[in-house]
């Protein structure tokens, strides 16, 4: 296995807490003796999600339909996966662990399938356990309705919440005018399930005649970001905006978070999409980058080992090809810092068991920050 410490580069931006704010003022400022960015696992073209196991090692999904075993060093394809259709941002995407994956076994794939009726494909949410070198026991927890050959939003990050449900996402699948605001229909929507796949019963619409009982809050474009807060236990998204309007939000139960009402960003072409940017009973972002920064990743920053970091946030950057910092107050963003500038497409950050920062970069392999 290769290894590497490279040297990155820092970029400062110093921001007000504004919810309109952008990022068009920046002061590069070198500081190499702060860490080093040192290889882990090499030659993954899309490294989409990471998860560490409690005995040690690793486990990585290649978005083409690979999933990596990384232990003492070494790199192992596991087998028996299910069958993943891979076009445009789908393939095989996010992992988690159960909370007492240490008693029951039980790991969580999101992963875009062609399973049901109708053509192409839509996420899908699995269980299964790891035995040796294959998955077994697979379990399909939820697939999201109807197929369809557009390649875009899937989605599709996974997290547990301090209860022990499972919160997923689905993106609007590139049908924006139906999918997001109607809670009948898949799409544009963070869902909670029990551990094996059962709605809880204080789901916000499970006594909503025709609704989908799993929703837990809609009004969502593409969110590739979930993470739990380490203090509230909240549960903190953040989504793909079109050209502008990339979000953070807090999930609430049941709340519509607008998209595609209202929203800060513009059609690629330079329309408009909405006049709108609020509107009462559909929430505002807690933060939202325009320009667009096309947000992947997500994680919280609890560790000793990077003292100065503590309660930060760290949000991976697609577009612009790095990894962004933001220091928080009251839920709301005072700074931010732009990590690893011009090292590529930063397509996941996670804390590791270690104390350490890992981050997957598109076509280089998995990364770990280790101060200097």
């Amino acid at each position: 296995m290769k290894k590497s410490a490279l040297t990155p580069y820092f970029f400062v931006v110093l921001l007000t807490s504004s919810c309109a704010q952008k990022t068009d003022k920046s002061i590069n400022i070198p500081q190499k003796d702060f860490f080093s960015l040192q290889l882990v696992v090499d030659e993954i073209q899309n490294p989409w999600g990471m998860t560490f196991l409690p005995e040690g090692g690793m486990l990585v999904t290649e978005k083409g339909g690979k999933l990596l075993l990384v232990e003492s060093g070494k790199t192992s394809e596991i087998q028996n996966l299910p069958k993943v259709y891979v076009r445009g941002q789908g393939g095989l995407m996010d992992i988690e662990l159960h909370p007492n994956y240490k008693e029951n076994g039980w790991l969580y794939l999101s992963y875009s399938s062609s399973e049901g009726s109708g053509s192409g494909g839509n996420t899908a949410i699995m269980r299964a356990k790891l035995k040796g070198n294959e998955l077994t026991e697979k379990q399909v927890l939820y697939k999201g309705v109807p197929n369809t050959t557009k390649g875009q939003h899937f989605g599709s990050r996974l997290e547990f919440d301090n209860q022990g449900f499972l919160y997923f996402s689905i993106g609007d699948r590139g049908n924006r005018d139906v999918n997001p605001q109607d809670i009948t229909r898949d799409g544009g929507k963070i869902y909670r399930i029990k551990d094996n796949g059962e709605i809880p019963e204080d789901n916000p619409f499970v006594d909503k005649k025709g609704a989908k009982s799993a929703i837990f809050s809609y009004g969502h474009r593409n969110p590739q970001g979930l993470v739990k807060h380490p203090v509230t236990g909240d549960i903190w998204e953040h989504e793909h905006g079109p050209r502008g309007g990339d979000e953070i939000n807090i999930i609430q139960k049941g709340k519509n978070y607008g998209w595609p009402v209202i929203t800060y960003g513009i059609n690629y072409i330079g329309t408009k999409i909405t006049d709108e940017t609020s509107r009462p009973g559909m929430e505002q972002p807690t933060y939202q980058w325009t320009p667009s920064i096309a947000p992947c990743g997500m994680a919280f920053v609890t560790s000793t080992k990077y003292p100065e970091w503590e309660g930060n946030l760290l949000v991976g950057s697609l577009s612009f090809q790095y990894l962004e910092r933001l220091e928080l107050k009251n839920n709301k963003v005072v700074y931010r810092e732009k990590l690893l500038d011009g090292q590529g497409r930063l397509r996941n950050v996670k804390q590791g068991p270690d104390g350490y920062i890992y981050v997957g970069i598109e076509g280089k392999g998995i990364f770990r920050l280790v101060p200097k």
